[in-house]
């Protein structure tokens, strides 16, 4: 095995004869995927401007890793260590949102979900070949390693996460804290910005039908791809603008090549790809009408009280109590023999009984995540906290893919 070059950063014995700011408190963000390192980019930005802080990232990896995550994390231009590097030193905090491979890292952990609820979406995880007892994001066997609990600090949504939690893995409860959904709350408050994020994908006062896929076989775009076309073919562009969202998970085992190939006659038509590490919050704030899935972003948008359509469902019921079982619960199934005009309209008028539903499922602490994860942070790392108000960050504008060429 070819052991990666060591970066002569901030840490090590040496590091005070190079460093530019000493006595920094060393934190350390660990991204194993794409999906993991947009929600942990939203929760370091409420502590990187601190001058009592440095930030490093690393990629965990064993034997394998996702493909593209080394590439999007030196995208974001911070300062990246080897993984081997990494996890021989000891860090005042390390965040992750994902549990891999978290009983390597040296340092208090915080811990909080890379996607829409940490109960989970299906009944049995994607891992678990013939399982026949529900899995979610709580259980003992990910929160724990040879009887040691991971994190110092376990965010959760909601309490019914925390009630489940007391079941699953009571030893963890002490280390848990009710912090409600950043990305929700990044997104309401950028409720004021759609007009913005719509001319950046150009829609004008066309109506936007987005399409949202997860990964995997049973999702919009594993079951159904052949829905991309009818929905850009069916709709009059000179009214309608459609874009495709999908999960990072389906760009990093396909590639970016063969997922733009297979998109390419719907580009030429006109639908907008968004690319997997930017834009697709934005996307969801700019929309009229989601055709999605059992996934986070559909979730996501039914929380905003976008009208929600389902062009796809998790083999077997979803998880009961989960954001997927509850939008599944509200709205109807995509019926490709009826007009998609007048589903569009009948997804409209329950809309806001969708919202009402599916909200307190996702956060019970709506607008104060960025408060209430700072504090932990700020209490992990043995520092005071800034004076100023810490507030969700706002979505990127949105950069459609440009058309495909070949």
């Amino acid at each position: 095995m070819v052991h990666e070059v060591w970066v002569r950063g901030p840490n090590g014995m040496d590091a005070a004869s190079r460093v530019t700011r000493p006595g920094c408190r060393a934190v350390l963000i660990v991204v194993p995927t794409m999906t993991a390192g947009t929600r942990l980019l939203e929760l370091v930005s409420l502590l990187e401007p601190d001058l009592r802080v440095q930030v490093v990232f690393t990629v965990p990896h064993g034997n394998d890793r996702w493909y593209g995550v080394a590439e999007y994390v030196r995208a974001q231009h911070g300062l990246v260590l080897p993984w081997e590097q990494a996890a021989r030193h000891r860090f005042d905090l390390v965040l992750a949102a994902s549990h891999r491979q978290l009983d390597q890292v040296r340092g208090p952990v915080l811990l909080v979900g890379h996607g829409v609820g940490q109960v989970g979406q299906r009944r049995f995880s994607r891992k678990a070949c013939g399982a026949t007892v529900e899995t979610t994001g709580l259980d003992r066997e990910l929160l724990t390693y040879r009887g040691r609990v991971l994190p110092s600090v376990l965010g959760l949504g909601t309490e019914a996460e925390l009630d489940l939690l007391r079941e699953r893995c009571p030893e963890a409860v002490p280390t848990a804290v009710v912090a409600g959904d950043l990305c929700l709350d990044g997104m309401r408050a950028a409720a004021g910005l759609r007009e913005r994020y719509r001319s950046a994908l150009g829609v004008g006062s066309r109506q936007l039908v987005v399409l949202s896929s997860t990964w995997f076989t049973d999702s919009a775009f594993g079951s159904a791809p052949q829905l991309y076309a009818a929905v850009v073919d069916a709709l009059p562009r000179d009214r309608y603008a459609v874009a495709a969202v999908l999960h990072p998970n389906v760009w990093a085992v396909h590639g970016r090549r063969q997922v733009a190939a297979w998109l390419g006659g719907c580009r030429d038509a006109g639908l907008l790809v968004i690319p997997p590490e930017r834009g697709w919050q934005a996307t969801m704030i700019a929309a009229d009408w989601v055709i999605g899935d059992h996934g986070s972003t559909t979730g996501y948008a039914a929380a905003l009280g976008r009208p929600v359509t389902l062009a796809a469902e998790p083999d077997g019921r979803p998880k009961a109590g989960s954001v997927a079982d509850v939008v599944q619960a509200h709205v109807k199934r995509l019926d490709p023999d009826r007009s998609f005009e007048h589903q569009a309209a009948a997804a409209a008028a329950v809309a806001p009984r969708l919202a009402a539903a599916v909200l307190p499922v996702v956060s019970t602490r709506v607008d104060q995540s960025a408060g209430i994860l700072r504090a932990a942070m700020y209490r992990l790392l043995e520092l005071s906290e800034p004076q100023t108000a810490a507030r969700p960050p706002l979505p990127a504008v949105p950069r459609p893919l440009p058309g495909w060429d070949g």
